[in-house]
C-alpha cells in the first residue's frame, strides 16, 4: 500500500489522542474513515473536526472492543456500508498504574481485555475483509512498554508484550500464506494524550501524582507527530514503528544490555518515586 487515497480505514479509540490524530492525518490523505470508541461525545468531536478540515463525513460507531459479537457485527456493517476495508488500526487502550500487590484482579483483567483481547478481537473480525480487499494492512498499537518492562505496569506490560508477539506472528503468517495483508506493530513512547490522566491506579492520590508526572516529564511527543510517524511507517510497510526519541533510545538500551536494563529501570523508578512524593 503506497497511498491512502480512497482506502477504507477503520480506527478504534478515535475519540481522542493518537486515534483522533490518525483520523485527521489519514483523512487529509484521502482515506475514507470508520471510527469507533466507547466515548461517543469525543468520537463525534473527532468526526466534526474531520468534516471541518477535509469536508469528509465519516462513519462513527460506539464499540466496546471487549465484545467479540459486537466486533463481528461491526466489521460486516462497515464492509457493507463502505464497500471494502483496507486498513484496521487497533488503537483503543487503557492504562493502569500500581504495584501488582496493590491492584485488583478486576483491574488487571480489564486492561488485558481492552489492550490485548481488543486487538485480537478486532483483527479476527476484520481480517477476512482485509484479505478480500487485495490490499490490506493491520496496524496494532503496542507501546514502548511492549519492548521493555517497568515497575508499576504489570498488567499494561503483559498486554502490550502480548500485542507485540501476536502482531509479529501474524505478519509472518500473512507472508507464509501469501495473503495480501501487511501487518505493523507500533511502539509509542510518551505521547501527549489523556491516557495517563484517565489511567486507573491503586488509589486516587497515586493517580493524580502519576498523571502529573507523566504529563510534565514523560509526554514528549505530540499526538499529531505520532500519527505522522505511524502513517509513514505503514506506507513504508514497516514491521515495527518506534514513535518518539524516548522509544528509540530505550529500545536501544534493551538491545544493548539485554536483561541488564531491568536494573537500570528499577533504580530510575525508585528515584522517580522519591521525586513524586516530594
Amino acid at each position: 500500500m503506497k497511498s491512502l487515497d480512497n482506502k477504507v480505514v477503520v480506527i478504534t479509540g478515535a475519540a481522542s489522542g493518537i486515534g483522533r490524530a490518525l483520523a485527521l492525518n489519514m483523512a487529509r490523505q484521502g482515506a475514507r474513515l470508520a471510527l469507533s470508541d466507547v466515548d461517543v461525545t469525543g468520537l463525534q468531536e473527532t468526526a466534526e473536526l474531520v468534516l471541518k478540515e477535509t469536508g469528509q463525513e465519516v462513519r462513527v460507531d460506539k464499540l466496546d472492543v471487549r465484545d467479540r459479537a459486537a466486533w463481528k457485527a461491526y466489521a460486516d456493517a462497515v464492509a457493507d456500508d463502505l464497500g471494502a476495508v483496507n486498513v484496521l488500526v487497533n488503537n483503543a487502550g487503557v492504562a493502569l498504574h500500581g504495584d501488582f500487590t496493590d491492584i485488583t484482579d478486576e483491574q488487571f483483567d480489564f486492561v488485558i481485555d481492552v489492550d490485548f483481547w481488543g486487538v485480537v478481537n478486532g483483527t479476527r473480525a476484520f481480517l477476512p475483509h482485509l484479505i478480500a480487499s487485495g490490499d490490506g494492512h493491520v496496524v496494532n498499537i503496542s507501546s514502548l512498554f511492549g519492548l521493555m518492562a517497568v515497575p508499576g505496569q504489570t498488567a499494561y506490560n503483559a498486554a502490550k508484550f502480548g500485542v507485540r508477539g501476536f502482531t509479529e506472528a501474524l505478519r509472518q503468517e500473512m507472508v507464509v500464506n501469501d495473503h495480501p495483508v501487511s501487518v505493523t506493530c507500533v511502539h509509542p513512547g510518551g505521547i501527549q494524550t489523556a491516557i495517563a490522566r484517565n489511567a486507573a491506579t491503586a488509589d486516587e492520590q497515586d493517580q493524580a501524582e502519576f498523571a502529573q508526572f507523566f504529563d510534565r516529564h514523560l509526554a514528549r511527543t505530540s499526538a499529531d507527530s505520532a500519527a505522522a510517524t505511524i502513517v509513514k511507517g505503514v506506507l513504508g510497510d514497516r514491521a515495527r514503528v518506534l514513535v518518539g526519541l524516548d522509544a528509540k533510545v530505550l529500545d536501544l538500551l534493551v538491545r544493548v544490555t539485554g536483561s541488564g536494563y531491568q536494573w537500570v529501570v528499577s533504580r530510575a523508578t525508585a528515584r522517580t518515586n522519591q521525586l513524586m512524593r516530594r
